[in-house]
């Protein structure tokens, strides 16, 4: 698994998908909502913590359908299903490799481009906070919508189209804690929730995700 692990980060690197790309996609979100609302500090104050969520949400939309798709198209994914370690396995280690490549920049670059928006201060820890236990159940859940559409054409689109209503749930609760915290209001509900959906995803997804891939293989 750490080989594995070892490679995919490697790749993501090597292939411009990774922390470039997020990060890149992530600042310009950011530099673009100013124009479209304008330059009221107080209004970016207040929209900041879900306009940050959704660049961050997006940002990890970007690089999803490069999980399966390199390996099915040189025929590691064929090799990978055959070697000793389960499928299961195979699938947590690539969304903790797309966590760390893609998840985690944007989890450490939020906090800086808070300041472009008027993010009140008390917000930066709490913004900080909902994304580090947000943001696997964003990985894990855009890597089962990877292993749905591993193979097809267009599948980019497709993934796009399954993976962000399951989403929602995870942005509404990231948006509220990061909002509830720039306002100084309880925060441990939505923080939470968030650790249990990241928590379910992390059960659950892995295995859903592997008996996809073993259909779509066959």
């Amino acid at each position: 698994m750490i080989a594995l692990l070892a490679r995919d980060l490697r790749l993501a690197v090597r292939a411009g998908g990774g922390f470039g790309l997020g990060l890149a996609f992530f600042l310009i979100v950011t530099i673009m909502v100013p124009f479209g609302v304008g330059p009221e500090t107080a209004l970016l104050a207040r929209i900041a913590p879900g306009v940050l969520w959704i660049g961050a949400l997006l940002a990890c939309l970007l690089s999803l359908d490069r999980i399966f798709a390199l390996d099915r198209e040189d025929g590691s994914l064929d090799l990978l299903a055959t070697a000793p370690l389960p499928m299961e396995g195979i699938v947590t280690v690539k969304a903790l490799a797309h966590w760390i490549t893609t998840g985690l920049p944007l989890v450490i670059a939020a906090p800086l481009l808070g300041v472009l928006l008027s993010l009140p201060a008390p917000g930066y820890l709490w913004l900080f906070a909902s994304l580090v236990a947000g943001t696997p159940a964003l990985s894990v859940i855009g890597t089962f919508g990877a292993a749905l559409t591993v193979g097809l054409k267009r599948g980019g689109l497709l993934m796009s189209l399954l993976v962000l209503p399951l989403y929602v749930p995870t942005l509404i609760f990231g948006a509220e804690a990061a909002r509830r915290g720039a306002e100084g209001l309880a925060v441990q509900t939505p923080l939470l929730m968030l650790g249990g959906i990241s928590a379910g995803a992390l059960a659950l997804l892995p295995f859903a995700s592997a008996a996809v891939l073993r259909i779509n293989l066959r």
